[in-house]
């Protein structure tokens, strides 16, 4: 089957802006560096996808600051990188095309935010037969308000987020229990 694919989703400058609200896992950047030193240390395929905003005021723009990759995630020359215009990476790219290529059929997803980007993209990934682990602990969202009103913390989205993706899309694992299963197995 090969190595599993570390998938960053989304890491970039634009998500450190307060335009945004409370967010929850702050140290999500840390575990996903983590993670993807280990994939760079052994030389396993990873995929950096980037978010193009369509629209002019968002600081996910390519006009804005916002776009650019924060720092460590940029990718380097021998890693693939993915530039999205919607939630999902595989709708408008060749992701599926190159994960076929290149043969892979395991993806490890980091990334931001966990009911947005990170959920679409986990939900398509499953639907197209890919072997998904989400790091719970390497992904992050920010509070949101309901269709009524309501104001839902940016952790209970991000559980229920979560617990929506589980046994029905993907496993849902910390970094270092991915860390502990990938280094214990090979």
């Amino acid at each position: 089957m090969g190595n599993p694919c570390l998938l960053l989703i989304d890491f970039q400058m634009g998500f450190q802006f307060p335009i945004w609200g409370r967010r929850n896992n702050e140290g999500a950047e840390e575990k996903a560096l983590s993670l993807l030193s280990l994939w760079r240390d052994k030389h396993w395929p990873i995929i950096h996808v980037q978010h193009s905003s369509t629209y002019s005021e968002s600081p996910l723009h390519p006009g804005s600051n916002g776009f650019h990759f924060m720092e460590g995630f940029e990718p380097l020359p021998n890693e693939k990188h993915i530039v999205k215009e919607v939630n999902s990476a595989f709708i408008g790219t060749e992701l599926d095309l190159f994960l076929k290529k290149e043969n892979i059929q395991s993806l490890i997803i980091v990334g931001l935010t966990t009911n947005h980007c990170v959920s679409t993209t986990v939900r398509m990934a499953a639907n197209l037969q890919y072997d998904v682990t989400v790091v719970h602990d390497a992904t992050a969202c920010f509070e949101t308000e309901s269709f009524d009103g309501s104001l839902y913390s940016a952790e209970s989205i991000h559980h229920l987020s979560l617990t929506n993706l589980h046994k029905e899309f993907a496993c849902i694992h910390s970094c270092d229990e991915v860390i502990k299963q990938l280094t214990t197995v090979r």
